[in-house]
């Protein structure tokens, strides 16, 4: 396994989500926001941008999966479902990855069937040219080209999600 130089560093996470908070907060100012973030890839993102966001919040979880190893299958499965009553709130669903928007539309639908007030997605990375399903991103991190990525909060076989940088991935080959 071969973890290439960082693709952002730690400096550059910290100042996009900076960025990222100041939006949301000035897009939510005078509303509470319910935030979703769905687990295990965004729990390090989730944690940094709510504890930047300047507003009201309440959090909750989720925890879906579509991946085997490296390759999405499309099947989503729903391993640990919201608990909060998100009818008539302001959600605000946090995602580490778009990849196929398999995972991210199939929860947004989800959410939309339970009638918040409004559900507003942000995502840390957007892998665009790997989309199969169109889902509308209102916060995006950084687009990012067709690679496997690693770090904060992003895994390869449940490793190296603790690399406080985002890096390139490649599985070598022995």
């Amino acid at each position: 396994m071969v973890i290439g130089k960082p693709l952002f560093t730690i400096e550059q996470i910290q100042n996009r989500v900076k960025e990222l908070a100041d939006r949301i907060s000035r897009d939510y100012a005078g509303k509470e926001i319910l935030a979703i973030g769905i687990l295990k890839g965004a729990f390090i993102f989730f944690s940094d941008i709510v504890r930047t966001i300047k507003v009201p919040l309440t959090v909750d979880f989720i925890v879906a999966s579509s991946y085997l190893k490296t390759e999405t299958t499309g099947d989503v499965k729903i391993h640990y479902d919201i608990r909060e009553d998100i009818s008539d709130k302001d959600v605000l669903l946090i995602e580490d990855i778009v990849d196929s928007g398999f995972t991210l539309n199939f929860i947004r639908d989800m959410i939309l069937s339970r009638k918040p007030k409004s559900l507003k997605i942000c995502v840390f990375l957007d892998k665009k040219e790997r989309r199969k399903v169109d889902v509308p991103l209102d916060y995006v991190g950084y687009e990012i080209p067709d690679v496997f990525v690693v770090g904060y909060g992003l895994d390869y076989e449940n490793k190296f999600r603790n690399l406080p940088y985002i890096a390139i991935f490649k599985k070598s080959v022995d």
